[in-house]
């Protein structure tokens, strides 16, 4: 069972798609979503759509990063090839799933489709199950919706 709402999330650190780390801290809000391997349709899809709404979230102020068991050649390949803009986190050892409580398959060690939105520091909403068409424009119409954020100038 993933974090729940209302939980803390932990501060987390992992190398990005340039190789280059990045700690997750959480302020501002933040976009956490764990996605199984890159290149894939669905990922492929979650990912390119991501990116497409990024000007909104950085205009809302919510900074996004897509976490995958896969390695960072992967992730800058896979950015590379579909122009992902956004940080994709390398976790093969699967330490950010586990430390958000994200069921990993182990026999194909891909982490189950799972995104958490963290506002101060705390899990506002997760979702699972999640149908990557149309995910990211749904978080971001939910952040507005909950009034976290507003994307009034």
């Amino acid at each position: 069972m993933p974090l729940a709402v209302g939980d803390s999330a932990p501060s987390v650190s992992a190398p990005n798609q340039h190789g280059e780390t990045v700690t997750v801290d959480f302020e501002p809000p933040t976009v956490l979503y764990f996605y199984p391997r890159d290149g894939t349709p669905g990922c492929t899809t979650e990912a390119e759509q991501f990116t497409l709404e990024r000007e909104s979230y950085h205009d809302a102020g919510v900074a996004v990063y897509g976490v995958s068991t896969d390695s960072v050649d992967s992730h800058a390949e896979f950015a590379a090839d579909h122009g992902i803009e956004i940080d994709l986190l390398a976790d093969p050892d699967g330490e950010l799933a586990d430390a958000f409580a994200v069921e990993v398959d182990d026999s194909r060690n891909v982490a189950a489709r799972t995104t958490f939105v963290i506002v101060d520091g705390t899990v506002h909403r997760v979702y699972t199950g999640v149908n990557p068409d149309g995910h990211a424009r749904t978080v971001l119409f939910d952040l507005l919706d909950d009034g976290v954020v507003s994307l009034d100038p």
